[in-house]
């Protein structure tokens, strides 16, 4: 585990979510492995219905957040979930503008 947050992980909903399960499957997920990796975690109400659950990664002294996962709608399980953060984090990790990610490849191999 890190010492010092290294970005956030933000999951943004919209406020009408069609199913409480689907929001969260995805939050779980999200908070679960923003918890391992010491990063913040935020929920992001947004005003519209019927659009789907989106978790962005934001790192230190980045312009803007990156998405990692939308789910498209339907419901998915939080192994799935959490599974396909860590493969996008991980690849992200190679990007040269998130060297905060680049320090815990080693971290986000583990957790696959």
């Amino acid at each position: 585990m890190f010492k010092e947050s290294s970005g956030k992980l933000m999951v943004y909903t919209p406020i009408g979510v069609p199913s409480r399960k689907r929001f969260e499957s995805v939050r779980n997920a999200a908070k679960e492995t923003a918890k391992h990796l010491n990063l913040d975690f935020e929920v992001v109400r947004l005003d519209r219905d019927g659009s789907p659950i989106y978790v962005y990664y934001e790192g230190i002294g980045c312009e803007e957040p990156v998405p990692l996962y939308c789910d498209e709608g339907k419901k998915s399980g939080l192994d799935e979930i959490s599974s396909s953060l860590r493969n996008m984090m991980f690849v992200l990790s190679f990007h040269p503008k998130h060297q905060a990610l680049h320090k815990m490849r080693n971290e986000l191999l583990k957790l696959s």
